[in-house]
This record gives structure tokens, C-alpha cells and sequence, in this order.
């Protein structure tokens, strides 16, 4: 099944070099015995990748340095599915993310951005149907001039968790976070639509403060928790566009996070939207 659904996603592209460790390491301590992982990410490829393997006919915009690590998480995109055309190719290194991963699923990230901050839409055009996911691991002056010129449904995953300028709250459709940065963010409490995933607790919607859904997680032990967000955020998106009800598009979301935290990489294959759809108990309705 491949969702009617044009999806772009602005945002971040990185090679992440993972540390999988027995545990993480205190403040100024050393844990040995680790296995070193290198793999695709990014917030806003992991999310292009994950909105492909879905269905959405996905492009993406972004930037990579004219290195062998941009050549390769432009070549894994490509693999996705998703169109590339709209990643520059700029005279900075591809964006990195160091993280350290325990035998528990939890993790510990530093990014460099490196070429991320060069994403630039000078030259994209966006559709009136179109809808458009970006994150925070690109400059805050760039999600302003998207909340300016995106002409559809515009959606944010305030990740990492920065504060948004008034004008941005109040253009989102929907924004997107986990329960820790949305207690960083109090001035989400008034925004017309907010996600709110609570990891093993499940996820919520609320409108104005107001919870108006909410659906459990699915029982899972992780492997790794790194890319489970950003295939929520996808699925969610992708769902909701697609004109699902909240309660169903929450538990479709939360289904394709689950199958996420089993797999060690940040874009891990999935199926399409309509297994997960199938697989899902809740009474399906349209918005």
C-alpha cells in the first residue's frame, strides 16, 4: 500500500558512530568492552526514511559535506525510497552523531552538525496538499521561514527541545514530543495540537492543553531507543495527513515506534502503513 500522501521532511541528515556498551558511563568514566556500530540517522532522514518504508511518496531536504559519509546516508535514503534531490551538497563535513547505547535500549547522544547547518529551501517550492515535518537539529531561523512559506499541514518535532518563537506554536498543525521536552517547553500547553509520547506508557494528543486521545504502547524490551521517536513522528504524521482519527493514527504511531526500539539502527526497515493499521485494535474512524 503506498499512502496518497506527499511528505516532505526538512531537517537533519547524520552519520551516527553508536558505542553499544553493558551500560553508560558515568561523568568522567570509561566503560570498555563496547562494540562500535557506524549507520545512517539524522532526525530528519531517520524520518524521511521511516515516512518511505510507509508508504508516503517522501522527498527530502537537507545538506551533506562532499565526503564519503555524505555519499553514503544519500545513497541509504535513495534505498528508502526517498527523493534526494533536494539535499545540497555543501562545503562543510556530513553532520555526525556520537552515541552510546546500553544493554537496556537507553542512550546518550552528542551531534556535531556540520553540514546541517546549511539546510536551505531558497530554491524548494511546497504544494498546498503537501505536508511538511522538520525537527531542531537545524538552525531555528530556518523553521521560521517554514512556518512562513509551507502553504499545507506543517508538522514539528521540537526535538532537541528549544524554545519556539510564538509565531512558529501558533502556525504548527501539530508538534511532536517526548514528555521530557515537553516539560522543557511550557509554551507548548497552548498550542493548537501536541504528541506527547511517554516511552512504555504510551502517547497522548491534546489541544489547547486538553487530551482529546490516547493509546497504550505495545509491550516491548529495547534494543535501541534511538530511532523509535523519529518512526513515531513519521507514522503519526503520515496517519493523521492520511485522515485517520486521532485514537487510530496515535496507535499506528505507536506500533511502528514499538517495532522500532527491536532494531539497532536509526532506519530500520518497516512495512507498509496498512499492516500496522491492520494489526491495531482501535476502532477506525475518519477526521
Amino acid at each position: 500500500m503506498t499512502v496518497d500522501l506527499d511528505l516532505t521532511v526538512v531537517g537533519s541528515i547524520n552519520a551516527d558512530i553508536t558505542a553499544i556498551t553493558h551500560r553508560l558511563p558515568a561523568a568522567g568514566e570509561t566503560v570498555g568492552g563496547g562494540r562500535l556500530v557506524h549507520s545512517p540517522g539524522g532526525k530528519g532522514a531517520n524520518q524521511a526514511s521511516a515516512a518511505a518504508r510507509l508508504g508516503a511518496r517522501t522527498r527530502m531536504i537537507g545538506a551533506v559535506g562532499s565526503d564519503a559519509a555524505g555519499a553514503a546516508m544519500t545513497q541509504a535514503l535513495q534505498s528508502a525510497g526517498v527523493g534526494t534531490d533536494g539535499i545540497a551538497v555543501v562545503d562543510s563535513g556530513t553532520g555526525t552523531a556520537l552515541i552510546m547505547v546500553d544493554a537496556a535500549g537507553e542512550n546518550q547522544i552528542a551531534v556535531c552538525e556540520g553540514a546541517n547547518a546549511h539546510v536551505s529551501i531558497a530554491e524548494c517550492e511546497f504544494g498546498a496538499q503537501e505536508t511538511v515535518l522538520t525537527q531542531l537539529e537545524v538552525s531555528m531561523d530556518l523553521i521560521t521561514e517554514l512556518s512562513h512559506t509551507v502553504p499545507g499541514r506543517f508538522v514539528i518535532n521540537a526535538a532537541p527541545a528549544l524554545p519556539l518563537p510564538a509565531e512558529v506554536v501558533e502556525r504548527a498543525d501539530l508538534i511532536i514530543v517526548n514528555e521530557s521536552e515537553y516539560d522543557l517547553l511550557p509554551q507548548l500547553r497552548e498550542a493548537k495540537l501536541v504528541a506527547i509520547t511517554y516511552g512504555s506508557r504510551g502517547s497522548g494528543l491534546y489541544e489547547y492543553g486538553r487530551e482529546v486521545a490516547f493509546a497504550e504502547a505495545l509491550p516491548r524490551r529495547p534494543v535501541s531507543t534511538v530511532g523509535a521517536g523519529d518512526a513515531f513522528c513519521a507514522a503519526l504524521t503520515i496517519a493523521l495527513a492520511a485522515g485517520y482519527s486521532r485514537q487510530r493514527s496515535l496507535a499506528v504511531a505507536n506500533a511502528v515506534g514499538a517495532e522500532a526500539v527491536m532494531d539497532p539502527n536509526a532506519q530500520p526497515e518497516f512495512h507498509r502503513l496498512e499492516h500496522y493499521l491492520q494489526s491495531t485494535t482501535t476502532t477506525e474512524t475518519t477526521t
